[in-house]
């Protein structure tokens, strides 16, 4: 059985909405078996970005000003031109990817490992397949940090995996909003 075949998504736990009028924020938070050094790389590094995240970097995330994130699995090729704000190593990063504010803060745990925030602001819309997508990103980035890679699972292929429509659902009914159905069935 491979990495990928044996991976099977916990229960959704760990991720919250903070909502301000209109403008909703996804928290999520995760606590990982790896330090803050070792994160900080798989968060800002471009190579290591393209083992589990939902976009590719054109350069490090690890420097402020701009870079190029490629969103990989969207039905159309998304490119957009991101400003990184912020970039603390190995504590804080921040930056836009489109029209959304990213904010990752690293804290490193007695145990050696990182506890993971990640506030990311989302159209309501979309906050349940955003929270669904990010713990599938986060379970694969641990894996990948373990030495034990599955392989990124985001876009098209995290659509087709039965772990995301569940996971969709289950956060749907943590923050008390209809699921969206994905695809998006046509009008009649």
């Amino acid at each position: 059985m491979s990495q990928r075949e044996d991976y099977d998504p916990g229960p959704a736990a760990g991720a919250d909405v903070h909502k301000d009028g209109d403008k909703w924020t996804l928290v999520v938070v995760r606590e990982l078996r790896h330090p803050p050094e070792k994160v900080w790389q798989a968060i800002t590094e471009p190579a290591h970005l393209r083992e589990w995240a939902p976009f590719d970097a054109d350069r490090s995330l690890g420097a402020i000003g701009t870079v190029k994130l490629s969103t990989v699995g969207a039905p159309t090729a998304h490119v957009s031109e991101t400003q990184v704000k912020r970039a603390e190593a190995p504590k804080l990063l921040e930056y836009t990817w489109g029209d959304n504010d990213m904010r990752w803060e690293l804290e490193p745990l007695e145990s050696g490992g990182t506890r993971l925030t990640l506030w990311h602001n989302i159209d309501r819309g979309f906050i349940s397949m955003g929270a669904a997508g990010w713990h599938i990103c986060l379970d694969v980035l641990d894996r990948f940090l373990a030495g034990q890679p599955v392989g990124r699972l985001v876009g098209a292929d995290a659509l087709k995996f039965g772990g995301w429509q569940r996971l969709n659902a289950e956060y749907a009914r943590q923050f008390g909003i209809e699921p969206p159905s994905w695809p998006p069935k046509p009008a009649s």
